[in-house]
């Protein structure tokens, strides 16, 4: 049978999309991170599934329920935070399948960013303030990151910057963008995008890391930094996109 990788969304059971939904509710085996999912995701499981909390597991143990449920000939889907294209440990989990001979898909879920944005009601990609997005990390005790993807390096971008898995250092992440972006560039911090204890912080690079602390933010929080994030200075910027000049021809 086959394992389904499903892409959770942020966090929210209404944000799910049809398809994961509908994977949830067939599936005979489900996987998921007991640390970010909550009950109401859950809801949208079979009677009878069995479910794993993978918080306690490690990759050979989630790949060995995987390849079991595949044995007994049982669908399971494996629940991936965000989209699973994004820091979703994939192709690890993937390249061992592969090797048991076990098919595998995916559901793509809604990113973690994009509910940030929502949350802000802001747009990544502005017409004359930017037209670039990076979604990048760090390293702390983490993956090492390939040295032609430093923070100084994609800073000099001055692009929409998301920085995730880095809220834990985000006073000297901050003092390392400021270089770049400038002390002064707006800085925000999304936490539990789309969820009841959402969290927004809204600030400046001088500022964001006193906020982040003040608040005690540790996790599940992404930072996102760059013009873009002031909404009232790129409305006043007033230009339209391409897309709906007069002048373009139509049809």
């Amino acid at each position: 049978m086959t394992v389904h990788f499903v892409g959770a969304g942020p966090g929210a059971a209404d944000l799910l999309t049809v398809r994961a939904a509908e994977q949830l509710r067939t599936a005979a085996v489900v996987l998921y991170a007991g640390t970010y999912l909550d009950d109401e995701v859950l809801a949208h499981c079979r009677d009878g599934a069995e479910l794993v909390d993978t918080q306690g597991l490690d990759l050979d143990a989630i790949i060995g329920r995987l390849v079991d449920a595949h044995r007994r000939g049982l669908d399971a889907v494996r629940m991936c935070s965000g989209d699973p294209s994004v820091y979703s440990a994939l192709t690890e989990q993937t390249r061992r399948l592969d090797a048991a001979g076990v098919p595998w898909d995916i559901t793509p879920g809604v990113p973690a960013y994009a509910a940030a944005a929502a949350a802000l009601g802001t747009e990544l990609t502005v017409p004359g303030e930017v037209q670039t997005v990076v979604l990048t990390r760090t390293r702390a005790r983490s993956t090492p990151m390939p040295e032609t993807e430093s923070l100084q390096r994609v800073a000099g971008l001055r692009a929409s910057l998301v920085l995730h898995l880095a809220i834990t250092r985000v006073r000297e992440l901050a003092a390392e963008l400021a270089a770049e972006y400038g002390a002064d560039c707006p800085a925000v911090v999304v936490a539990h995008a789309s969820r009841p204890g959402q969290v927004v912080l809204r600030g400046t690079l001088a500022t964001i890391a006193g906020m982040v602390e003040a608040e005690g933010l540790r996790r599940t929080a992404v930072i996102m930094v760059g013009r873009a994030m002031d909404r009232g200075a790129a409305v006043a910027c007033g230009l339209d996109s391409h897309l709906y000049d007069p002048r373009r021809a139509r049809g």
